[in-house]
Parts: structure tokens; C-alpha cells; sequence
């Protein structure tokens, strides 16, 4: 990555120029007739595996300053879900085929079943849904402000935006960075984060200019994708939570009504001073968190 703003910015921290130099190389394995495309980072046989996996309009480069900070105890991937990323597009979406492309991925990487996957929001849940439909593949899950909210609890007051419709075709690419937000709507102290996320997020489109990486018909057409207590209910693999102190999208209440579904105890750590997208918020604080976690499981 150039390091586009060396010396104009120096509040950047030179821990995130490492990780994110940090060299790793991209596979694709074919479900259901579409690429899916991952990234890793380490591909040491004797070392567990750890997989990562975005939200919602997001892709595998969300993780780049996070992941390299494992590459030492763990082999590291992360993927783009299909219809985002570098992954195909679908016609169609649906959960279940999500959490097929989730045990694609850690079987091409030829990961254990010991593989601990973490996951960040909507692509917590399609991991819940993997983890359902094929519990002896994984070792654990991690979940990143991700779960089911108490069906009594309201709804955060702003409005949820929802990606959709015809797709936005900015003229060139400085303009579409301009245009890069978070979704849910949240503010973010580390505009170095963003900046590198929003660089990663675009690709030419056909006929000329900018478009986001990710299918505007993406929620129109996902089916089962739907949070149900059945799907916490029966999971059987080990789990953690990782959650944001602020996040409108996680609260004590939803920890609690978790608590409740799921029958056996699950640690819960709520990262200090973060929202919903926790490991932008506070992303060293969270490379604690999940290491920590990762032990945790690890001895039980």
C-alpha cells in the first residue's frame, strides 16, 4: 500500500503501515457456480486455523490491520462473501449457501477442524447459520457485535439505511472516496481506517467511472437470512462475543436475551469506548479482546 499520507499525517501509528504491508496472497474456491475469494496470510500446516469475515457491503480488506497481528500463533485468512468484495455476484442470495461458502473457504485453505472463525455483524449471523448446518467443522466462533436482539427491545431511533436499487456510478474515483460512509451511520475518530477501507472498496464500471464493491441487489434478493432464536439455540461449537460499549446494534439487553437462548456459558467482552464496528473504533483494544478470547476458548 503507497503510503499515501507519510509525513502530511503523522498521527497515523506505524503499527498500522505494518499490518497492512503486511504480504498475503488471494485464492478463490467455486460455490454454487460463483467465485468466492479469499485472502491469507499464513499457510503454516501446524498452526490452527483462524478465518475472518466482514459485514454487510463490506469485503476481506476490512481486516487487514486486524489479522496480521495472528499470523504468529494462527493460519490467517479472510474472505469476501458473495456479492461483495472480489467475490461473484449471485442472482439470488441466501443463507444457507452463505454458510456453504463460509466451509468452502476453511476447506480450501485446508484448515482443521479446529478453525475458530471470527465474524463481524451480518457475517456473524451467516456464521451462526454455518455453524448450525455443520457444527463438526469448527472449533469455535467468535462473534463481533453480532447476535439477536430481545424481540422487546426497540429499535436504535435513526433510521437503518438499506443498500439497494440502481447502482451509483461516480465519475471519478476521488469523488466516490468522498462519498464512503459507514452502516450503519456512525462516527469514526480514525479517518486513516476509513481512508484505507473506502480505497479498497471501489472498481471501475463498465462504460466508465466508480461503483462500491457490492451488490445493490444484494438485500432484494437474500432469503434466510432472517435472525431466529433456533439458530442460537442450536448452536453446539464454542463461542465468544466481542461487542462495542456504544453500539446501538448491541446491547446488555441482547447480551442478556443470548444468555438465555444458548445454553452453555459464553464469555462476552465489551470493548470500551467503540459502536458497532468495534475494530475500527478501538482496533488495538480489540486485538487485545480477541486474543484474550482466543486463549479463553482455546483452554476450555
Amino acid at each position: 500500500m503507497a503510503r499515501w499520507d507519510k509525513g502530511s499525517a503523522p498521527t497515523i501509528p506505524e503499527w498500522f503501515f505494518e499490518a497492512v504491508e503486511t504480504e498475503y496472497t488471494s485464492a478463490s474456491v467455486e460455490v454454487a457456480d460463483c467465485d468466492v475469494v479469499y485472502q491469507r496470510w499464513s499457510e503454516d500446516d501446524a498452526k490452527p486455523g483462524l478465518l475472518f469475515i466482514h459485514g454487510m457491503n463490506a469485503h476481506a480488506h476490512w481486516w487487514d490491520f486486524i489479522a496480521p497481528h495472528f499470523v504468529g500463533d494462527y493460519q490467517v485468512a479472510a474472505m469476501n462473501l458473495s456479492g461483495m468484495g472480489d467475490s461473484d455476484y449471485r442472482y439470488e442470495y441466501d443463507g444457507a449457501t452463505y454458510a456453504d461458502e463460509i466451509v468452502a473457504v476453511c476447506d480450501h485453505a485446508e484448515f482443521g477442524k479446529d478453525v475458530v472463525v471470527v465474524a463481524h455483524s451480518f457475517g456473524g449471523h451467516m456464521a451462526v447459520k454455518a455453524a448450525d448446518l455443520h457444527s463438526e467443522r469448527f472449533g469455535a466462533l467468535i462473534l463481533v457485535d453480532s447476535g439477536i436482539r430481545d424481540p422487546e427491545e426497540p429499535l436504535p431511533d435513526h433510521p437503518m439505511m438499506m443498500m439497494g436499487g440502481q447502482t451509483k456510478v461516480y465519475p471519478d474515483r476521488e469523488t466516490a472516496l468522498g462519498r464512503f460512509r459507514l452502516q450503519p451511520p456512525q462516527p469514526c475518530e480514525n479517518g486513516y481506517i476509513l481512508e484505507y477501507i473506502a480505497r479498497h472498496s471501489l472498481m471501475r464500471a463498465d462504460g466508465g467511472g466508480w461503483v462500491w464493491k457490492f451488490d445493490d441487489d444484494l438485500p432484494a434478493t437474500l432469503k434466510n437470512s432472517e435472525r431466529v432464536p433456533e439458530d442460537y439455540r442450536n448452536l453446539q461449537v464454542r463461542l465468544g462475543l466481542i461487542y462495542g460499549e456504544k453500539s446501538e446494534l448491541f446491547s446488555a439487553r441482547t447480551l442478556a436475551y443470548m444468555r438465555e437462548l444458548i445454553v452453555s456459558d459464553f464469555p462476552a467482552v465489551a470493548v470500551a469506548d467503540a459502536q458497532h464496528h468495534v475494530f475500527l473504533d478501538q482496533p488495538l483494544a480489540f486485538v487485545e479482546a480477541l486474543r484474550d478470547m482466543l486463549a479463553e476458548l482455546a483452554a476450555c
